[in-house]
């Protein structure tokens, strides 16, 4: 805990703001961890084990489908002798943080005692009366997750949706026809997962796009099958593509290359298919924000932070030429946040929201807050998405990142620029009222009691 008052107190009184929690990947029916791998070893976690000397850098099972014990158990012990070497890292802090808080587990994670806490765990994994508790003493007041997990509805009660589908403008690694894979593998199909990050091979399609009138076709089913609860996309905007405005002949004559696909065809496939895409959405679905993430390209099992000026050049003219369209950014990479920032001021149907992947690190998490507080209007920036995958998660994130506000907010008190009231209203704005505004949340009445 901090030995400067003004930032205890800070956090403090942040402690009584509503927050929603706009972008997750929680499941309906299973809000809460299955086990000690949904905590120690969430993706992040994973990322710094790797980086340790951990042989397996890859995701343990992903939804729909669920890791066994086995795998689960076999993870753990792998990671085990990792451990000592990560507890420098602000994940680890926030894993420390969910088992003392939510588990009263204060000893170090051993050979020893692991089984004991997995154990401890699973004891919750169902019990969510527990799971709401968790939300409620976090001031939580409304989660937002990919419509796929929302399976039967069993948390609609605290739960609202994005589209997290077709990846059209996502690049994987070592493909360049991802984007028409993308469009068949939802053609004729009802909403359900996305691809997985770098999956390697692909299952097959029972449709292929063959013609324009093809992708027209399954761009219009795509649009049309946009639930009525849907308040956003989450989707992905890649660095790697030149999303040029590209005409009816070049998709054309890139269509007939796909066996020998290149770069540049990679870059005709995407760039028409998100055009017809976003106006058939500016048309069809305007309620709906675009909302993306930008600046995390594919490695092997996960992604590095890279983004280049001319995406952001491109992102621009993209978002300029969609007035009818509102689009909101989940950055991770640092150094691009000024320009935004600057797409913020001048484009009006532009947003920015939280710290993503590569950007969840105090530091960086402090200096955005800073830059956007300086530079954007309370009602283009949302100040939190957990990305967390398990309520347990959340409360890890939440900590962190109200301790970075309220240092970020003790600084602008002390240089004078805001009143204590000044810094507690920007903070009630960009947690809890920006995100109803922006993206048309409601807070939960399960979670407001």
């Amino acid at each position: 805990m901090t030995t400067d008052p003004l930032i205890h107190e800070l956090v403090a009184e942040l402690e009584t703001i509503p927050i929603i929690d706009v972008h997750t990947h929680l499941v309906g029916s299973r809000l809460g961890a299955r086990g000690l791998h949904d905590i120690l070893l969430y993706h992040m976690a994973i990322s710094d084990l790797y980086a340790a000397g951990c042989p397996t850098g890859k995701r343990l099972t992903e939804y729909p489908g669920w890791p066994s014990r086995e795998e689960a158990h076999q993870r753990l012990r792998e990671a085990l002798p990792y451990l000592k070497y990560v507890q420098n890292t602000s994940t680890s802090w926030g894993i420390r943080t969910i088992l003392a808080d939510l588990y009263h587990w204060r000893e170090p994670v051993t050979e020893n005692n692991w089984k004991k806490l997995d154990d401890l765990i699973r004891e919750r994994a169902d019990d969510h009366t527990w799971h709401h508790q968790i939300l409620r003493r976090l001031n939580i007041r409304r989660v937002g997750t990919e419509w796929a997990r929302r399976e039967q509805g069993e948390g609609d009660t605290v739960l609202q949706y994005a589209l997290e589908w077709g990846f059209f403008t996502r690049c994987q690694w070592g493909e360049y026809d991802t984007a028409l894979y993308e469009l068949e593998k939802c053609w004729g199909k009802k909403p359900g997962s996305p691809s997985p990050i770098s999956a390697g091979g692909r299952p097959s399609t029972e449709r292929t796009i063959e013609t324009l009138a093809d992708v027209q076709a399954a761009v219009d089913h795509y649009v049309a099958q946009f639930p009525p609860q849907v308040l956003a996309t989450a989707t992905h905007l890649s660095t790697d593509l030149d999303l040029e405005v590209v005409n009816a002949d070049q998709m054309e004559a890139a269509l007939k290359k796909r066996t020998q696909a290149g770069p540049r065809e990679r870059d005709v496939y995407a760039s028409y298919i998100n055009e017809l895409y976003l106006s058939a959405m500016e048309k069809h679905a305007p309620q709906v924000v675009f909302q993306f993430s930008f600046g995390a390209e594919p490695l092997p099992h996960e992604t590095g932070s890279r983004l280049d000026q001319r995406s952001i050049r491109q992102l621009g003219e993209l978002i300029a030429r969609h007035p009818g369209l509102r689009f909101q950014c989940l950055l991770s990479s640092q150094h691009a946040h000024q320009s935004l920032c600057t797409l913020g001021r001048e484009l009006p149907n532009f947003s920015l929201a939280g710290y993503w992947w590569h950007n969840f690190f105090p530091t960086i998490i402090r200096k955005t807050m800073a830059e956007r507080l300086e530079m954007l209007p309370l009602n283009k920036q949302v100040g939190f998405f957990s990305d967390a995958y398990c309520v347990d998660w959340v409360y890890g994130k939440v900590a962190i990142v109200r301790r970075c506000l309220a240092q970020v907010l003790a600084e602008q008190i002390r240089q004078g620029w805001y009143s204590r009231q000044n810094a507690l209203d920007a903070a009630r704005a960009i947690l809890f009222e920006t995100p109803q505004h922006l993206l048309g949340f409601t807070p939960s009445p399960v979670l407001s009691t």
